[in-house]
């Protein structure tokens, strides 16, 4: 089998990695032109530093040619250029191309999901087998070997039992699920969420709040999931609380460590302009609240988070709006 894999951020190359030691010849592509030159000079991607990139692992800023003859086609760019690159890439792709999405986001402009995004610019023989990755997943960790478990879902059986085999190792457990829109929400909304419990980590508050938060925003995920057709018992699963759960308290976890650097007082903007990678959640959250909205959910927690970055509240006052909000029951639509 030979692989391409779409985009070499910590992520992307991640899971280039855990093909290559598969045995899969596999081909990594990067925007940045000085990525491939770095590689090949210093051995290591500096998305990814301290993971060593093997000689057979190519990397190439040539879209065409990595994924031209590739069985197998990840789409792992930030969310909002998904669309752009692969749209460049479908002209290269085999007809019987196994394409797998592992970005986690909406796009800004029109409110799709990944999945939505590649339909529009993939042919539908392509999409018939297309499939979304996703599940509680630093790459740092995989790219070291830590166990991890993920969720691989598919409308087609086929092509989630293709997926699964293609990627599963010792340690990287792949399950399977038919429900591609529960597996992309989940993903890209615990991103918002984890931005949310870092502003509270970064305001000092303890486990009780960092508890609520997690509850009361999987309650959220799982409204907005269920509203555009998502079964609900995906969002207890992997792509759900198990991804939420990770993002929101893990330190490697760059949404959240936005989060905490807002709650300290710091500017989004400052913030930004220190990063190198790309915390999806920043970019998101406009996307998820416009589709809440849209949609007639109502996701407190979301509203929030973007007032926030839109600079119309303070953490402080975010919180204080959450905490005395009407009385509710515990479950409602």
């Amino acid at each position: 089998m030979k692989a391409a894999v779409v985009g070499a951020g910590s992520w992307g190359t991640a899971l280039a990695l855990l093909l290559h030691g598969r045995g899969i010849e596999t081909m990594l592509w990067s925007h940045d032109q000085e990525i491939p030159r770095t590689v090949r000079e210093s051995g290591e991607n500096p998305y990814l530093p301290g993971v060593s990139i093997p000689d057979g692992l190519e990397v190439t800023d040539t879209l065409s040619r990595a994924v031209a003859g590739a069985e197998l086609v990840l789409s792992v760019s930030p969310s909002q250029f998904v669309g752009d690159v692969m749209a460049r890439a479908a002209p290269s792709l085999r007809e019987d191309a196994l394409v797998i999405s592992a970005s986690k986001g909406i796009e800004m402009k029109t409110l799709r999901r990944m999945d939505e995004v590649l339909s529009s610019v993939l042919p539908a023989s392509v999409m018939e087998h297309f499939c979304v990755l996703s599940g509680p997943s630093f790459a740092a960790e995989v790219a070291l070997g830590v166990p991890t478990a993920v969720v691989v879902a598919s409308h087609s059986r086929d092509a989630r039992i293709r997926a699964q085999e293609a990627f599963s190792t010792e340690r990287f457990r792949v399950y399977t699920s038919p429900d591609v829109v529960g597996v992309e929400l989940g993903g890209a909304v615990k991103n918002v969420i984890a931005l949310a419990a870092g502003v509270v980590a970064g305001l000092g508050f303890g486990y009780n709040t960092q508890a609520a938060l997690l509850t009361r925003g999987l309650a959220e995920i799982t409204r907005l999931g269920v509203a555009l057709g998502a079964e609900p018992e995906t969002f207890s699963g992997l792509a759900g609380m198990g991804d939420l759960v990770l993002t929101c308290t893990g330190e490697l976890s760059r949404n959240r460590s936005v989060g905490v650097r807002l709650g300290q007082g710091e500017s989004l903007r400052q913030i930004l302009a220190d990063m190198r990678a790309v915390a999806e959640g920043v970019r998101t959250t406009a996307g998820v609240h416009a589709l809440a909205e849209r949609h007639g959910v109502e996701m407190p927690i979301v509203q929030q988070v973007n007032e926030l970055l839109e600079g119309r509240t303070t953490p402080e006052e975010a919180v204080q709006t959450l905490m005395m909000r009407g009385p509710k029951p515990e479950q409602w639509k």
